[in-house]
């Protein structure tokens, strides 16, 4: 087994960098990797659902999809992300194996962990660490968080969103209480002293394991496909499944009410309503969306190019644009 601790802070990064190991390396490996605040978005949900779009954006916090399943999650510098990519795994594994070194480790410092439920590790009932798993070609992929000292204030700000503005068939995030783990630490621990102990419990039950460096040439692999997969709107964004978004404002000029149809991060259709007046057929202003990506890029150029004042009076851009994200 090789033990691997990532050189990046960025989340695209690390994120292809757990595909680049699961698709190119022979051997087991075991990596640790520590994000700059971002947001990782589960592979089969939609993006716009599980996060607050205005505040992510106005912190220019990075959203990234993985390729396992499951819920959102916040990372930032006080929490510790860990990779299993091993060979020849049953596909009918339940979460045990791959959080067992994680728990021992914590038992051996006086904290009460377990794993509960089907994925969640816990520390008095209160959630530290979700896990989440895919099995292809015969390899498996099993990675989790551990939030030892992480900003939970701005975890709670950067997934806060409105359940009635969306409608979708996606994986829905199940929000739970959680907790740092160095809040039932029994002596203060910093995260750099926490760390080696990981590694070191990992060395004792694989014996066998030894460090390993990315090398340059690993390093612009994976980099290659941040370019073309993790940093992209068309794999973080465009990938949601078909979605619905309805929301209103209020304007000088009346309610105005939007209903959009998304569907692979493209809108379909616009349907605007509402008790204000136009000069125009609101119509007309409805099918220039149709076709566009649902970025605020996107949405602000149409807005410009066909007057929107003239179709919905005297509203500012950037509300009618926030009310449609």
């Amino acid at each position: 087994m090789l033990s691997i601790f990532s050189p990046s802070n960025y989340a695209p990064f690390n994120i292809a960098l757990e595909e680049y190991i699961l698709n190119n390396f022979e051997e087991d490996c075991f990596l640790l990797y520590i994000n700059d605040p971002c947001i990782i978005i589960g592979r089969f949900q939609n993006t716009l659902a599980e996060i607050n779009y205005q505040w992510v954006q106005e912190h220019e916090i990075p959203v990234v999809r993985r390729l396992t399943g499951g819920g959102t999650v916040f990372h930032d510098q006080g929490n510790l992300n860990f990779s299993f990519l091993m060979n020849n795994e049953e596909e009918s594994a339940g979460f045990t194996k791959y959080t067992a070194p994680i728990l021992e480790v914590l038992h051996d410092l006086g904290v009460p962990a377990r794993l509960e439920g089907r994925n969640d590790l816990t520390i008095n009932g209160l959630k530290f660490s979700g896990n989440a798993k895919l099995v292809q070609n015969g390899k498996t992929l099993q990675h989790g968080t551990i939030l030892f000292s992480s900003h939970v204030e701005s975890l709670t700000r950067a997934l806060k969103v409105n359940p009635l503005k969306f409608t979708d068939k996606a994986v829905k995030s199940v929000r739970a209480r959680v907790t740092n783990v160095v809040d039932h630490l029994p002596k203060p621990m910093a995260l750099e002293d926490f760390i080696p102990l990981v590694r070191y419990k990992i060395h004792s039950l694989y014996p066998e394991v030894r460090d390993y460096y990315l090398t340059i040439e690993d390093r612009e692999a994976v980099q290659t496909l941040v370019d073309n997969k993790y940093d992209t709107w068309e794999w973080n964004f465009g990938k949601s499944p078909e979605y619905n978004l309805v929301n209103s404002l209020r304007s000088p000029s009346g309610t105005i009410e939007l209903y959009l149809d998304v569907s692979n991060g493209i809108i379909s259709s616009l349907k605007i309503y509402g008790d204000f007046f136009s000069n125009r057929d609101i119509k007309e202003l409805e099918a220039c969306f149709s076709g566009v990506s649902h970025t605020k890029e996107d949405v602000r150029k149409v807005l410009l190019d066909n007057d929107y004042r003239s179709y919905l009076g005297d509203i500012g851009l950037n509300d009618l644009i926030n009310a449609m994200f």
